[in-house]
């Protein structure tokens, strides 16, 4: 296809995303059946659900048969008000379709263990299978449309192309490992970093798998938030891997904010309509952890916080093994507790400090209580009366102060950038 690149800093307009769109599906004449797979709820930034709200709404005036598969990943099913947020009433309920990552999945190849091996440099060693959801391949789509945000990420180092199909709709296999993989490596040498290793594990995947064999376009945006106001600044649209590493220069550009100084108190706000889980909450951890001085106090301020997994098994696992250090991880993981469920091990890695600077969560008592949080490993604190001092509606992003003097660096919507200080070495 011909691809499509546009770029606008001040943000692009709504009817050139509509022209963009539009030129994007003219190359597609014939389309009778479409598979759109945006991101979930916890994307919710990225302008994805208005991008698969303008997809579904052109074909299906052309009578084109349409379905819309949220990449979940491991995350929790969207609650009936998250799909009204993010599809609007645009999107039939019925032509919704659930991605269960444990059950729906089949298998189309395996990236050999030395080519691990190779990307890890011996760090991990381990066959991986690659696996999507049975639905690209059984119900014979003329087109699958990937839209997603690239932006900076704990495990990938930049977010989405591949990552949406062996990640968001893919299968055990994968997201085990390729999460271990990145803990393994060392989560600092991924974030923000275009080829990090579980990329170059997706790329495998992409040019051995699903080049020339699955019809995928992939869609990828890059947004920035200024206070309340969300703009779309990157949308890049094709069949390779170009629109990826046109929007992961921009984003990398517009997304990374880079400090002059470390920052000793480190406040960062968790939009309770966004996360929900230490499992998702923890960006809060994983984006500013360049950025903390060492003995530093990270505070998130996390009003949404009710569970620690997306899942049940996650939840259960995180609730007795805690975030208390890599070593301890490491250590448990080599004893086989987590066997068939190491993207636990490599959540427990990354969302721990190991005690380079500590980690206080403000909980709402009734939804996420004192103890659950300090059983974790984790400070607490109570929300309510964190807000009295430190109220998100009152704070600018950057640089504050408290009426008492105290400064501190106040980040309000984590999932879309990476904080770091780029002068000074950080222990990984």
């Amino acid at each position: 296809m011909e691809e499509i690149y546009r770029t606008d800093r001040s943000g692009i307009k709504q009817e050139e995303i509509v022209a963009d769109i539009e030129k994007m599906l003219q190359q597609y004449p014939t389309l009778k059946k479409v598979l759109i797979i945006p991101p979930d709820y916890t994307r919710c930034f990225s302008f994805a659900g208005e991008i698969t709200q303008i997809i579904y709404k052109k074909l299906k005036q052309e009578e084109t048969v349409v379905y819309v598969m949220p990449a979940l990943g491991t995350h929790m099913e969207m609650s009936g008000e998250e799909k009204v947020k993010f599809f609007s009433d645009t999107v039939d309920e019925q032509d919704i379709l659930v991605h269960h990552w444990q059950t729906d999945t089949t298998k189309i190849g395996t990236i050999p263990a030395r080519v691990v091996s190779e990307i890890s440099q011996g760090l991990y060693k381990e066959e991986i299978e690659v696996e999507v959801n049975h639905r690209l391949l059984d119900e014979k789509y003329d087109l699958i449309i990937s839209v997603g945000q690239v932006v900076p990420h704990e495990v990938v180092g930049m977010a989405n192309y591949s990552k949406n199909l062996f990640v968001g709709v893919g299968g055990r296999s994968m997201i085990n490992k390729s999460h271990m993989l990145s803990a393994v490596c060392g989560m600092e040498r991924a974030l923000g970093v275009t080829d990090s290793p579980a990329r170059m594990l997706y790329d495998y995947g992409q040019q051995h798998f699903i080049d020339g064999k699955i019809p995928v376009v992939f869609i990828q945006t890059v947004t920035t938030k200024q206070e309340h106001n969300l703009n779309l600044n990157g949308l890049y649209i094709g069949t390779s891997r170009r629109p990826f590493e046109l929007a992961a220069k921009l984003s990398q550009e517009l997304n990374i904010v880079h400090l002059d100084r470390r920052v000793k108190k480190m406040v960062v706000y968790l939009d309770p309509q966004e996360l929900k889980t230490t499992w998702v909450g923890n960006k809060g951890i994983y984006r500013t952890r360049m950025a903390i001085a060492d003995g530093g106090e990270l505070l998130l301020i996390a009003p949404g916080i009710g569970a620690f997994g997306e899942n049940e098994e996650m939840d259960a696992m995180i609730r007795e093994y805690g975030y208390k250090g890599r070593d301890n991880v490491l250590r448990l993981y080599e004893q086989g507790v987590f066997e068939n469920r190491t993207m636990c091990a490599a959540h427990l890695i990354q969302g721990s400090t190991d005690g380079r600077f500590s980690v206080t969560y403000a909980t709402c008592p009734e939804k996420m209580p004192q103890k659950a949080i300090e059983q974790v490993g984790y400070h607490w604190k109570n929300y309510y009366e964190v807000i009295q001092q430190y109220d998100p509606e009152s704070m600018k992003d950057g640089w504050n102060k408290t009426e008492q003097g105290e400064e501190f660096y106040f980040v309000r919507t984590p999932a879309l950038g990476l904080w770091k200080y780029d002068d000074c070495h950080v222990n990984i």
